[in-house]
């Protein structure tokens, strides 16, 4: 799969394509399936798939201050869409000045004298343009002026995992819905409407070290993207990779116990994510590493002694080697 950064890496000579545009943050079931379904109109017609997407958000251009949590990095994003099929991964940078741009002057700059879109596939909620004036009837239209065609789909609803309802509820899954479950902590829920593990990135950088002095749970202390989007404080049971610089691939996936919070009994004012990595005794300091969140333990609390802590993280472990089928 090509990765572009902006239209002036298209490559000379380009052809037609079909293109599927959003921000598809997360890359969640209901992305899934528009992406599906512009790769299949791409396939039939013997052209390459472009998925556009922006950076950064355009909520943060147009409201500064505005950023929502950020369920994928622009990495992670990529990763996932070229699994789906995609050609090309195309980063369009989104500044005030492509804000501006009239939805007619979108669809005619970027769309058709850039892109040469022969098909444009979108979400039935696409909106372009300055002040998100276009829609999808607009798109149409000027597809029949530019001579592309417009291919909307339906958002994408279905029954959904909950930690609090074993039977599920249907949902309409969207970013704002996953958003939502993740800061509430319910990231059974978040997962089921992703189609997979919610996964937070950062590099294991120093911390107070009291983990492994005080209490014999030496943890990774992850710093994390700007924006990211950090479960509700508690305690998590996860899976830990680490990306080991210069390496091709990802190390394997090891359990974890995962706190997140700011270490109430130890009168703690920062938010931090720290990870206990199971049955392994290693320094990642300075590696890249995910966290993949599978189900939360317990809310945070404070405790009255060190001991009392210390027995509960053992039950922490204990029920993470549960949830995750791992044994000592």
């Amino acid at each position: 799969m090509q990765r572009w950064r902006g239209l002036e890496q298209l490559p000379g000579g380009w052809g037609r394509c079909v293109v599927t545009i959003g921000v598809f943050d997360g890359v969640h079931r209901g992305h899934q399936k528009l992406i599906a379904h512009a790769v299949q109109k791409a396939r039939r017609r013997g052209l390459p798939c472009v998925l556009m997407t922006f950076d950064p958000h355009p909520a943060e251009v147009v409201r500064p201050g505005s950023h929502p949590a950020q369920l994928t990095t622009l990495r992670r994003r990529a990763e996932l869409v070229e699994q789906l099929g995609v050609d090309v991964f195309c980063v369009l940078p989104f500044t005030r000045e492509l804000s501006r741009v009239p939805a007619e002057g979108f669809a005619h700059e970027i769309l058709v004298e850039k892109l040469h879109a022969a098909e444009v596939v979108v979400g039935e909620n696409f909106t372009f343009g300055h002040k998100a004036a276009g829609n999808i009837d607009l798109l149409t239209e000027l597809g029949e002026r530019f001579g592309f065609e417009v291919a909307s789909d339906a958002l994408v609803s279905g029954p959904v995992e909950r930690s609090d309802d074993a039977d599920g509820t249907s949902v309409t899954f969207s970013s704002t819905y996953i958003r939502a479950c993740i800061d509430a902590g319910d990231v059974v829920a978040a997962a089921s409407a992703l189609g997979r593990h919610h996964r937070i990135e950062g590099i294991v950088v120093r911390g107070a070290g009291r983990g492994g002095e005080e209490l014999g749970f030496p943890t990774a202390n992850l710093s994390t993207p700007d924006y990211t989007a950090i479960p509700a404080d508690g305690v998590y049971a996860a899976w830990f990779t680490h990306r080991r610089r210069g390496a091709s691939q990802p190390g394997p996936a090891m359990p974890a116990a995962v706190s997140v919070g700011s270490n109430p009994t130890f009168s703690g004012t920062e938010r931090t994510v720290e990870a206990f990595v199971l049955d392994v005794d290693a320094d990642f300091y300075g590696e890249h590493v995910d966290l993949d969140f599978v189900q939360r333990l317990r809310a945070m609390e404070r405790y009255h002694s060190v001991d009392a802590l210390i027995e509960q993280m053992n039950a922490d472990v204990a029920e993470t080697r549960r949830i995750l089928g791992v044994r000592e």
